[in-house]
């Protein structure tokens, strides 16, 4: 079983890893492209890069998805064996469809196009 935790900003990737104080847990089972099994939103106590990262640690999260982070939280979950997916902006579902195609990468924009 494999665990996703994307910061939110309502209902999109949160624009700063940090000053997120809800985030989305997304457990599946292998391989991701299977529908996710379970997504649970949970509040964090406030917006801390430390304790983020921590609760990434303690609960085993495979993979991050996120917009903005500094390089050395990037760092420090990477070297904990913790996949980071950075610089990704746009809408959940989009973001997880994308994820779960196997090819989302970072620096994916994946707001809708606006037509004049």
């Amino acid at each position: 079983m494999d665990k996703i935790l994307i910061p939110l900003h309502d209902n999109d990737i949160a624009p700063r890893f940090d000053l997120a104080t809800d985030v989305l847990e997304v457990i599946f089972h292998k391989p991701p492209s299977e529908l996710p099994h379970e997504e649970k939103v949970l509040v964090m106590a406030r917006a801390s890069a430390d304790e983020l990262s921590r609760f990434v640690i303690t609960e085993k999260v495979n993979t991050v998805i996120c917009a903005g982070i500094e390089e050395q939280y990037l760092q420090f979950l990477t070297w904990k064996g913790i996949k980071v997916i950075a610089d990704v902006m746009g809408p959940v579902d989009a973001v997880l469809n994308r994820y779960f195609s196997g090819n989302l990468k970072s620096g994916d924009i994946l707001y809708p196009l606006e037509q004049s």
